[in-house]
């Protein structure tokens, strides 16, 4: 198992391995379901108090899961720290590694944040956007209430080719509005992959997101995003968005595998904006 930033488990690792890799169809839909991605302490780099976390070392526990090796790994994919023993003892270990490696400190929130990606995840909008969701989700989400992200990726696959990768676009294409969005995949479960509406809809329903470079920029509009060509115009159009051109930006290089913590104290205090 690797021990890093995860969208539901605050790291992965641990049991998680088994709980959700081995899981069934039913336990995979409870866990992405919404009962979890709304509960305020399901957010990145949140152990204690955080339910899937709470749910995956419970499931671990009943399966009769003794014993993990596990591994921090460096942005080469190098291992950094690898620690093996009992499951829960052994990956709180680790998450202090990880924070070392993963968490970096910011002063306050910012109007924009660039959320980079790179190659492989930048070829489709279901594996990008998880750049933005990643800089949304942070302890404290990185923008403030009303600002923008800006994601430079081609997706040259538009949407993504899989199966869950169509049901993402299917339910982002057919919805009118974010909020009308959100209860529909509150009231009725959803097929694997929707999660992934679901999670982008609470983005886009406090923050605008600005996908630059894409050769699909019809695919972005349907999925309630806004396609510009280059950075400048991504820019200029932030700054038309907020209403002055004096931004404050923060630019994330690598966004899935850097987790921005306010430090803050008055803006550390808020939760979900």
């Amino acid at each position: 198992g690797i021990v890093e930033p995860h969208q539901y488990a605050g790291y992965s690792g641990g049991g998680k391995v088994l709980a959700i890799g081995a899981g069934s169809e039913g336990l995979i839909s409870l866990t992405h379901g919404p009962q979890m991605v709304d509960h305020p302490g399901t957010r990145l780099g949140v152990i204690d108090g955080n339910p899937f976390q709470k749910t995956v070392a419970d499931i671990s526990r009943r399966a009769g899961l003794r014993f993990i090796i596990n591994v921090v790994l460096d942005d080469e994919k190098r291992p950094i720290a690898v620690h093996a023993g009992e499951p829960q003892a052994t990956f709180r270990m680790l998450v202090e590694e990880a924070r070392k490696a993963y968490e970096v400190s910011i002063p306050r929130r910012f109007d924009v944040a660039v959320a980079g990606v790179g190659f492989p995840k930048d070829v489709n909008l279901y594996q990008a956007s998880r750049a933005v969701s990643y800089l949304f989700f942070a302890p404290t989400c990185v923008i403030e209430e009303g600002g923008l992200f800006i994601l430079p990726a081609p997706t040259p696959e538009g949407a993504g080719q899989g199966p869950g990768e169509k049901a993402f676009l299917e339910k982002m294409r057919g919805a009118a509005d974010m909020p009308s969005l959100l209860a529909e995949l509150r009231r009725t479960a959803y097929p694997p992959g929707a999660q992934r509406a679901f999670i982008m809809a609470k983005v886009l329903e406090k923050a605008r997101v600005i996908v630059v470079g894409s050769e699909t920029p019809e695919t972005v509009r349907q999925m309630k995003m806004i396609p510009v060509s280059d950075m400048d115009a991504a820019f200029e159009l932030a700054a038309r968005y907020l209403g002055r051109k004096d931004l404050d930006v923060l630019i994330v290089p690598h966004a899935m595998l850097t987790l921005p913590v306010v430090t803050s104290s008055s803006q550390a205090e808020e939760r979900d904006p």
